[in-house]
Parts: C-alpha cells; sequence; structure tokens
C-alpha cells in the first residue's frame, strides 16, 4: 500500500517519481484510485489540456516536442501524455520510449508519460482523464495529450482537451481523410504540418474549402485557424502557440472552457458510473436472479428490455 498523501505531497513539489507512482495506480485501477482521486480533486482545474491528432506520419511526436520547447520557453511547467498502441504481448505501450521527446527527458519542468491504449478505441487510454488530472495537480501549466493515429475513431481527443490541434501533412491525402474521419468538427485549431513539401498551399486550400462548406458559424463563433508548420525545424511552432492562447482566450471570454469542462466531468463520472455497474452485472454470472431472468426471455415470457430493467431495478436497489 502506498502513502497517497506523501505521494501527491510529492507530485506537487514536482517530484517524478511520485508523479510516475500516481499515474501508475490510475493505469492499474489500484484499490487506492479513489483515495488518490479524492486527494488531487482540490489541486485541479489550473492546467490547461491540448489535444493533438492526426493520421499516422503527420508528426505529431515531433510537433508535441516543438510545442514543448516553446511553452518552457514561456516559463511555463509542460506535461506531456503521450497515448500509444498497446504491445499485444506485454499490454504496454509499443512506442514508449518516445525518441523524438528525448530533448527534455533531463527538464525538471516537463513530465513525459507514455500511456498504452490497452484496446480501448477513440485514440485513447481509458485512464487518460485521471492521468491528466494528475499531471494537473502536480503543477503542470499546459498538458499536451498526443494521441494513437487511429483515423476515424480519433475523434475522442476533443472529449478530453480544452483545445484540439488537428495535425494533417501534404501529400497524404488527408483532406479526404480529414472529412471522412469528422475531425473536421472537432479541430479548434488545425495544422499543416511539413509545410515545406510540395502541396502544403494545395491543402490549406483544400482545408478551407472544407472548413467554409461545414460551416454553421454565428457572429463571434471562433472559426479555425490554419498554420503552417514544419516542427522539425520548429516553423511555425509559435504561431501554433499563439492561436492556442487566442482559443483558450475566447473560451474564457464566453464561458466555453467552464463548459466544456463541466461536460468533460460528466462523461468522467457516467464512465465511472457504467464501469460500476458492468462489474456488478459480470458478478452475477451464474446468479440465480440473471438465470432466471434469462430462463423467462428464452421461454418468451419476458423481453430483453423488460429483463434488463429488472436486472438494474435490483442492482440499484441491492
Amino acid at each position: 500500500m502506498h502513502d497517497v498523501p506523501s505521494l501527491v505531497a510529492q507530485a506537487r513539489e514536482g517530484r517524478p517519481r511520485a508523479v510516475a507512482r500516481l499515474i501508475s495506480l490510475v493505469e492499474g485501477a489500484s484499490p487506492q484510485l479513489r483515495e488518490v482521486m479524492a486527494a488531487l480533486a482540490p489541486l485541479t482545474g489550473h492546467a490547461y489540456v491540448v489535444g493533438l491528432t492526426g493520421s499516422p506520419g503527420v508528426g505529431k511526436s515531433t510537433s508535441t516536442s516543438a510545442l514543448v520547447t516553446a511553452y518552457r520557453r514561456a516559463g511555463k511547467r509542460v506535461g506531456v501524455l503521450a497515448v500509444d498502441p498497446s504491445s499485444p504481448f506485454s499490454g504496454g505501450a509499443l512506442l514508449g520510449d518516445r525518441i523524438r521527446m528525448a530533448d527534455h527527458a533531463s527538464d525538471p519542468g516537463v513530465y513525459i508519460r507514455s500511456m498504452a491504449t490497452r484496446g480501448h478505441l477513440g485514440g485513447l487510454a481509458w485512464a487518460a482523464p485521471q492521468a491528466i488530472r494528475v499531471l494537473d495537480a502536480a503543477g503542470c501549466d499546459v498538458v499536451l495529450v498526443e494521441t494513437v493515429g487511429v483515423g476515424q475513431s480519433e475523434v475522442e481527443i476533443a472529449s478530453q482537451a480544452d483545445t484540439s490541434v488537428v495535425l494533417l501533412a501534404p501529400g497524404m491525402g488527408d483532406g479526404i481523410q480529414a472529412a471522412k474521419a469528422g475531425i473536421l468538427e472537432i479541430g479548434d485549431v488545425y495544422v499543416v504540418n511539413k509545410a515545406d513539401r510540395d502541396g502544403a498551399d494545395a491543402t490549406v486550400r483544400e482545408l478551407n474549402h472544407m472548413l467554409g462548406l461545414g460551416e454553421s458559424r454565428g457572429p463571434g463563433d471562433w472559426r479555425p485557424p490554419i498554420v503552417k508548420t514544419v516542427a522539425s525545424r520548429a516553423e511555425g511552432v509559435d504561431e501554433v502557440v499563439e492561436a492556442l492562447e487566442k482559443h483558450r482566450a475566447w473560451m474564457e471570454e464566453r464561458g466555453v472552457l467552464a463548459e466544456r469542462r463541466t461536460a468533460r466531468a460528466a462523461r468522467e463520472v457516467e464512465t465511472i458510473a457504467v464501469t460500476a455497474l458492468r462489474e456488478r452485472i459480470a458478478d452475477l454470472r451464474g446468479d440465480q436472479r440473471l438465470s432466471a431472468l434469462a430462463d423467462r426471455v428464452a421461454s418468451g415470457a419476458l423481453d430483453p428490455y423488460a429483463a434488463a430493467d429488472e436486472l438494474v431495478a435490483g442492482l440499484t436497489q441491492g
């Protein structure tokens, strides 16, 4: 058993080992998870959460690293959650070493953590919301969440971030991919990376056109900017940070930031509640109540919806 108050105090002091241990408790669904979350709750709400998403090969890790450098220059503490595909053997993150972010490994103002999706669809690890909370409580000013490049299901990042950045690159058919995957609806800032390649201007025009087609914005609504970058040379990164800060200011001015965070908390509570119910239903395998209901459904005496209602009523009362 871990001394949770001590771990939280050390994490607040910026000790990476304590932060790592807290995130490990979250990822492992530790029996102490409730204690951890209760201790962290009063310390959260400060960090600005930026999600970065896009198809594989657009340069998400390089862009994330460049953003870390820019934010560190501004004196901000930065947390990075790099969500990777799970190893089919160990369940761990396949790209866990994050070679491209090695430049920040010795910086005490940066905390980088790779998390495995463990089969969870949507480009994010199931424990990501709690891990974000750990980094927030640990004093990070900005938390960058870089998602797995999994195409259409990556839209989940929009539900976890204050601002969602969608990365594209010329010559990858990303315009068609963007329209197909629904990421035109989730982007707050669009970045065309590798802009030194042929076709970058065409990609910007295509993206502008598609954003215009899908536009149903009123006066004063946010119009997502499109920024060209060459992240490997840190070109255009300051413009991305400027766009992010403008979006944050716009959200704060109109109360959108508070609305997004409340909606995020509601989804998290719902997920925890549904998971708890599933576990209780799983415990009923072989239980007489479930067997009796199944018999009645199989014989036609009861429809499955009515049986489910009875089961839920029994679970909530008992």
